[in-house]
């Protein structure tokens, strides 16, 4: 029996990632362990919680003495790693969090693991979780692959990519199991709204202004997280050990556009005028260290081990919006006090 211990899984994907293996595999048990930061929200898990398979504990990555007691207690097998920190605007405010997070953390995690699965390291596996943003900008054309070199332009990137390159030291140093997927932009139901879709479409619904960087044409690919938990799956399952893999929505959006785009599918599900929403664009001041494009090339996993997006751009933006205005209560819920006071502190002067 496979003890899965799935960090962040109180968070926006791991949520989606945990709510996916305790459904799919009822022979498995999933160890859900989270610090229960802002992001991570119990309730995105209230359908699942009393599952059998299914356990919960709040430990904090910082934290190693807690780790090796959830180890012992559940004799941890293998581990899907998703905790970070993961906004770059909180990047640039308070870069050290993101240290200790990220890297720390997950050095933390893979002592941790070279400690109790040192007895046969073949038995188990360290999957890590990261992100495009370690591979930089790109230029008008082209696409970031497996192969492409690291030039990381935030605090947030900086510190996933070191990350990512002890993972890879500790599966050459000390053979432990690994592997890695970098993903583009995700988006679906759960995600905390700081991000960029959640964020307008709460926007909207008050009719706030909707802050849009520079001159809006920073461009990004979109993965529906739903299609996400299923490549984590995937390479869970059937990904080459010790090997890397990229996991994009084939979507890329330059941002105005897409939130246009928004706009136009909020008005009519909300009863408004065409255009109206659109009204609310505000243009803001650039945040530092914008790059300007990223966009995933996932043909490796498509032809590798056959995965692929479920629903387009479009299909999955409207699921979102439904999600959202079905959701209003768990929405006012996660957007109340701290948050409100940092949306205030980031947004007000620019």
């Amino acid at each position: 029996m496979k003890n899965i211990l799935i960090t962040g899984g109180a968070g926006f994907i791991g949520s989606h990632v945990v709510r996916l293996f305790v459904t799919k595999y009822p022979h498995y048990h999933i160890i859900n362990l989270d610090a229960l930061t802002y992001a991570g929200n119990l309730e995105n898990l209230k359908d699942i919680d009393q599952s059998a398979n299914y356990s919960f504990e709040k430990v904090n990555l910082l934290d190693v003495d807690g780790l090796v007691k959830v180890f012992d207690k559940h004799q941890i097998s293998d581990i899907i790693h998703l905790a970070a920190e993961s906004h770059v605007d909180r990047s640039i405010e308070s870069p050290l969090d993101f240290v200790y997070t990220n890297i720390i953390g997950t050095v933390n995690l893979l002592n941790v693991a070279k400690a109790k699965w040192a007895a046969d390291f073949s038995k188990h596996l360290f999957y890590h979780i990261s992100t495009d943003e370690v591979y930089g900008a790109l230029g008008a054309e082209g696409f970031f692959t497996e192969t492409t070199p690291y030039h990381p332009n935030s605090p947030y990137s900086a510190s996933k990519a070191a990350s990512d390159h002890f993972v890879r030291a500790y599966a050459e140093t000390y053979d432990i199991q690994t592997v890695i997927s970098n993903c583009s932009n995700n988006y679906g139901p759960y995600h905390f709204p700081e991000k960029l879709i959640p964020l307008f479409i709460n926007n909207i619904i008050h009719k706030k202004p909707l802050p849009v960087y520079g001159d809006g044409l920073y461009t990004r690919d979109w993965l529906f997280v739903k299609d996400h938990a299923t490549a984590i799956d995937t390479i869970f399952h059937n990904g080459k050990v010790n090997d890397t893999y990229n996991i994009g929505g084939f979507n890329e959006w330059k941002n105005i556009d897409l939130v246009k785009l928004l706009c136009a599918l909020m008005d009519k599900k909300l009863g408004r005028a065409a255009g109206e929403s659109e009204q609310l664009i505000t243009y803001v001041k650039d945040r530092p260290g914008h790059d300007r494009r990223y966009a995933i090339d996932a043909t490796k996993l498509n032809k590798e081990l056959g995965w692929k997006p479920s629903v387009t751009f479009e299909e999955g933006l409207a699921q979102t919006i439904d999600w959202y205005l079905e959701n209003t209560e768990w929405l006012n819920n996660v957007t109340s006090g701290n948050y409100a006071r940092y949306y205030e502190s980031m947004y007000a002067n620019r």
